[in-house]
């Protein structure tokens, strides 16, 4: 399929969904999103339904589900282990699958696949996108596929109503935001610092000029994310960005929780903290983005 020929399959396909219209209304309300990543399968993908949930319930309003992998070379030691427990409990992409469906059924809030290329590939990209839109995922972001490499990805995933989430670093120059605005939909995932990711305790000085480089390509909403894990930051990425993705800090408490019901409980703590510094941090900017 020609570039070209792509790009109208793309257009044709694009129409705002979960994604989007949850954007639209944090917009309207001047308010700062929160994005909650769950390893799915930690410690069992029972136990995860029940986690993301009650992320869910406690005011999640994008959940990323990252599917497990064997080599997760962008995460740090948390999301890792997390990693190896699900695959240890025997945790497969067709499993994933299921659980999006399960969850779908008790709740409207936006659900996002976080993974690798192999696995989507394995399965056979049109059937992994056709088994993820009927399940009632809304979009996909795979952390080592490049924009060049991505068009027959990105024909296939939004011919299903799947947004296609790529990354930008703060390694990225002004060429490459360009290329990774133009190849994503839903939203733009900034990250904050080059390295793996992991909580920590100050969010980069340049993030503000990152940001500002960032705008200058992309009309979607911008959520920032590696090492994002206190109210603080929260608070203050409230003036700059359109959301905050929270993960090795709600991984590691279900880390540290001894049941399904234990981790679900202090992963809603945790959101439901991070959610109020969202909703009284720094002013957002009183104009409205337009997220789709």
């Amino acid at each position: 399929m020609s570039e070209h020929a792509i790009s109208k399959t793309v257009a044709a396909a694009r129409a705002p969904g979960r994604i989007a219209a949850r954007f639209r209304e944090l917009a309207d309300a001047s308010e700062l999103g929160l994005i909650a990543y769950i390893t799915a399968g930690d410690p069992s993908l029972d136990a995860t339904e029940k986690i993301v949930r009650a992320a869910a319930q406690a005011g999640a309003d994008v959940i990323e589900l990252g599917v497990p992998f064997s080599d997760p070379v962008a995460d740090g030691p948390t999301i890792q282990r997390a990693s190896e427990r699900a695959l240890k409990a025997g945790t497969t992409l067709a499993g994933v699958l299921d659980l999006v469906r399960r969850v779908r059924a008790h709740t409207n809030v936006p659900l996002v696949l976080f993974g690798y290329f192999n696995p989507f590939l394995q399965m056979g990209l049109e059937k992994f996108a056709a088994a993820a839109a009927s399940a009632g995922a809304d979009g996909v972001l795979t952390t080592d596929l490049t924009p060049e490499e991505a068009s027959e990805y990105r024909a296939i995933l939004q011919a299903h109503g799947l947004d296609t989430i790529f990354l930008a670093a703060p390694t990225s120059t002004d060429a490459r935001l360009a290329k990774i605005s133009e190849s994503s939909s839903g939203f733009l995932y900034l990250i904050s610092r080059t390295g793996v990711t992991g909580t920590r305790d100050a969010l980069p000085e340049d993030l503000p000029a990152l940001v500002r480089r960032a705008r200058k390509f992309t009309k979607l909403p911008i959520a920032v994310g590696f090492g994002i894990s206190l109210p603080t930051h929260v608070t203050v990425l409230g003036g700059l960005v359109d959301a905050a993705v929270v993960g090795s800090a709600l991984v590691a408490e279900i880390e540290k929780a001894s049941t399904a019901d234990a981790a679900a409980s202090a992963v809603a703590e945790r959101i439901r903290i991070l959610k109020d510094a969202a909703r009284t941090g720094v002013s957002r900017r009183s104009e409205k983005r337009d997220p789709s």
